[in-house]
């Protein structure tokens, strides 16, 4: 299956007339963040794939929708089970476990807190968090002989291709969970690349940790550590 990764920043290459054409192969798309959801809207009715987003820490003015507890502090906004709603054609995945064709999807939006700012966490906020996927986990081990096969979250690990500032600094709870649940791939966004050279692939254990952003290419049956840009 072959995924288009964005985040973070509208890619001209991906916001073009010519998208049809440079991303005819596409199955899926996954969202790692910061990016508005016209911008999903547009690629979902491009492409006519399907498209699984979370959050990050920016353009958020839509995030209340999809949690209830941002819905309670803007009350006059209404909340919609995130299972069920679905803008511009874009699925929200943050805090769920959903299959994607043959893929098993785990999402986990947000940063690090570093302020009094939306969907930002501290290290036992996100386990916290990452533990409301505990049980679908197990029932894919159960039911399909693994528990994940993509861990789409918007901040890095802690320590591969994160940054020193709190702000960018990754979570150690995505090192416990690829050591636990052993997905083929942690696709993240939120570290930009401002480098053409600039290196989007690590490993860590069984995983293949990506930076998304602007936009990668991976195809999850041929992948040997590169990738499309």
């Amino acid at each position: 299956m072959k995924i288009l990764c964005i985040s973070d920043e509208r890619d001209t290459l991906v916001y073009s007339d010519r998208i049809k054409t440079r991303f005819s192969d596409i199955d899926l798309v996954l969202g790692a963040g910061d990016l508005d959801l016209d911008y999903y809207g547009f690629i979902v009715s491009a492409l006519n794939k399907p498209l699984l987003f979370v959050f990050g820490n920016h353009n958020l003015q839509d995030i209340e929708c999809y949690r209830r507890e941002y819905a309670d502090t803007f009350g006059s906004q209404p909340f919609f089970h995130p299972e069920t709603i679905q803008s511009y054609g874009a699925t929200y995945v943050g805090g769920k476990v959903i299959r994607a064709g043959n893929l098993i999807i785990a999402g986990l939006g947000g940063s690090m807190k570093y302020n009094d700012g939306q969907n930002q966490f501290t290290e036992t906020g996100m386990f916290l968090f990452a533990l409301r996927l505990l049980p679908a986990l197990i029932f894919n081990r159960i039911f399909h002989g693994r528990y994940v096969d993509i861990l789409l979250t918007h901040a890095a690990p802690r320590g591969i291709q994160d940054g020193n500032d709190r702000p960018h600094r990754g979570f150690k709870v995505f090192l416990w969970f690829m050591r636990a649940f052993k997905p083929k791939f942690l696709i993240h966004g939120h570290i930009h690349l401002y480098d053409i050279n600039a290196g989007r692939f690590d490993r860590y254990g069984r995983t293949t940790v990506v930076n998304a952003y602007e936009h990668v290419v991976i195809d999850t049956e041929a992948f040997d550590g590169r990738a499309e840009h």
